[in-house]
């Protein structure tokens, strides 16, 4: 982290906006990723119910998901460029959202325990009031090491990650020590794919 925000620093990687740049998340990780970016930006959260359709793929529900919730902050912000965006876990055909209970985070943690499963990050791009809009995903493959009921249980008792897809954490979180290896990108695990979004938020730019 602290090698990327350098490394941006000194090569005055900055995207410019004509409008306010507004994260439709009160992510404090997607937060802290924008951040190394030097971008300039605000938060207005997002009021979408993060629902799962059974009928569609993995990477299809993160997307639409993203497209919804950068719609309804757009209702809120009349000249605007948003970023909207949704994460979620999936192992073998089986959906992770945001764990609503101790007991479900737990239950969570022991099916991923010991085995590799799939994090699908989605975002949208939108521009208002032309509501052009940019919408793509990434996936990560992560293994888990085994672990124990009494780790999870210290883990979901101290971290809470009610708040995390999957019931964890991979960066400044004890949760990272569950993770034997990742295959794919590592920001698109804690919350966007920096590259992609980067590459994505230039056609938007004004620099």
């Amino acid at each position: 982290m602290h090698f990327v925000s350098l490394f941006l620093c000194t090569t005055n990687v900055v995207l410019h906006f004509s409008k306010n740049f507004i994260l439709a998340s009160v992510s404090p990780r997607r937060k802290a990723l924008l951040q190394l970016l030097g971008i300039h930006f605000s938060v207005c959260n997002s009021e979408t119910e993060e629902k799962i359709i059974s009928q569609l793929t993995p990477q299809e529900n993160v997307q639409l998901l993203s497209l919804q919730k950068a719609k309804n902050v757009a209702q809120k912000n009349s000249q605007a460029i948003i970023l909207g965006a949704d994460t979620i876990v999936c192992l073998n055909g089986k959906t992770f959202g945001k764990p609503k209970s101790s007991v479900e985070a737990k239950q969570m943690l022991s099916e991923l325990s010991g085995n590799t499963h799939t994090v699908y990050t989605g975002f949208t791009i939108l521009d208002t009031p032309s509501y052009r809009t940019h919408t793509s995903f990434e996936a990560t493959e992560v293994t888990f090491r085994k672990i124990t009921n009494d780790e999870i249980e210290f883990y979901v008792t101290k971290i809470q990650p009610f708040d995390k897809a999957g019931a964890y954490g991979i960066q400044d979180d004890i949760g990272a020590v569950f993770i034997e290896k990742i295959n794919g990108d590592f920001y698109n695990v804690v919350g966007l794919p920096l590259c992609k979004v980067f590459l994505a938020l230039q056609q938007f730019s004004i620099s």
